[in-house]
């Protein structure tokens, strides 16, 4: 197995209504949470408000562990964990799309992500729609599940 050693700059906190993983629902997040973005990384802010949607990176920092082979709340097959969004896993990283209600100062208020409190915000990306949406997209085994539980 090959390692490689990666020094990344924690640029801000996540404050969330979610205090333990189990907290978080499945889908549908419709609470509000804060993204703090340390002072020095403050104007690397300038125009996001004028953004609907935020890509937001972040470690999944109460992650323990993981397993090749994932259980998933939609079924009940064992799916490769690559094919999951399972927060466990080998690197910790999480990846939300989430809806910027506002910004204040150094706070951005969003809607739809799904961290845990406390969770370090390791960068942020503007949401692209000519970019991000991907018209053909198809998504493996999930096409066959019904993901609103009906």
């Amino acid at each position: 197995m090959k390692t490689l050693s990666v020094n990344l700059k924690i640029i801000g906190i996540i404050h969330s209504p979610y205090k333990l993983t189990s907290d978080v629902p499945s889908q549908y997040k419709k609470e509000t949470s804060e993204i703090e973005i340390y002072e020095e990384y403050k104007q690397g802010l300038k125009g996001i408000e004028d953004f609907s949607h935020i890509h937001v990176f972040y470690w999944l920092h109460k992650s323990k562990g993981y397993s090749l082979h994932v259980n998933t709340p939609w079924d009940d097959v064992p799916h490769g964990l690559f094919t999951t969004r399972s927060p466990h896993r080998p690197n910790p990283i999480a990846h939300s799309i989430a809806k910027l209600i506002e910004r204040e100062d150094n706070i951005l208020k969003v809607r739809g992500l799904d961290a845990i409190d406390g969770a370090p915000v390791l960068d942020i990306k503007p949401y692209v729609k000519k970019f991000d949406i991907r018209e053909r997209a198809v998504s493996g085994w999930l096409e066959k599940t019904d993901l609103n539980g009906d």
